[in-house]
């Protein structure tokens, strides 16, 4: 009786244990003040937050899943009719899933595969008059934008001031189509585009604006002596990130 008496005396109190309990240090909520001091209206708050939301997801691409559940739940798979597009969704919306004819709106983060993972281009980059983010506009099953005010896509010009701004009509890579198909607005969904899906020429689109960045882009896909030392399977390979804002029926 004696010797059960000392241990339950000697035993420490549950209370003690709770500071090395592994949630203990996680308790302390993130401070608020970030996202409002960056926000002046809803409007902007809203533009913000999937900004950065959009941005944290890609950023999530290059980590490395230490469990089986995790990277079964990471695993692509080929759209139906794509030509080899592999999506991963990310985020599955509730609006309504958009058919040929359609005009559709979508953000996204462009990254080429052959320079590792280079982001070429972001539609959060693009920002209108009042510094909001303009987004990739395009009509559904045509291949052509609507009436997109940018400066003209054109490539191997000597600088951007060179370039007028007018409305640019130009086809849309095949990648960002067959991605888009299926979704529903409000979904992100991220892509592996293969070459032949991807840029074909100079003036499909989405093209960055920027003239250094564009001619990265292009100089890099059609590499004449890589391609000729048959690169060519690899070079063109794109990975985007996709959120469909919006769509509009005709």
């Amino acid at each position: 009786m004696m010797k059960m008496v000392i241990i339950r005396w000697c035993a420490p109190p549950p209370a003690l244990l709770l500071p090395h309990h592994p949630t203990a240090r996680f308790s302390s909520p993130k401070p608020p003040s970030v996202v409002s001091a960056k926000s002046s209206s809803p409007a902007s708050s809203s533009t913000t937050r999937r900004a950065l939301s959009l941005s944290l997801i890609f950023s999530s691409f290059t980590c490395s899943y230490s469990s089986s559940s995790e990277a079964a739940a990471s695993e692509f798979f080929e759209l139906q009719g794509s030509g080899g597009v592999k999506a991963l969704d990310l985020r599955t919306g509730s609006g309504e899933v958009p058919v040929d004819g359609d005009q559709v709106a979508v953000h996204y983060y462009g990254r080429l595969a052959a320079k590792q993972g280079w982001r070429f281009d972001s539609t959060y980059d693009h920002k209108d008059e009042t510094g909001e983010p303009i987004p990739f506009v395009f009509t559904l099953g045509s291949g052509k934008l609507s009436s997109f005010p940018f400066p003209s896509p054109v490539y191997n010009v000597p600088s951007e001031e060179s370039e007028p701004r007018r409305l640019v009509m130009q086809t849309v890579i095949s990648g960002i189509e067959a991605a888009v198909r299926s979704m529903k607005v409000g979904s992100i969904r991220r892509v592996i585009v293969p070459p032949s899906q991807g840029y074909q020429n100079t003036s499909q689109e989405p093209i960055p604006p920027n003239f250094f960045d564009r001619q990265r882009l292009f100089t890099t896909i059609f590499n004449p002596t890589r391609l000729a030392n048959g690169e060519g399977s690899t070079l063109g390979t794109l990975i985007f990130d996709i959120e469909l804002v919006s769509l509009k029926h005709p």
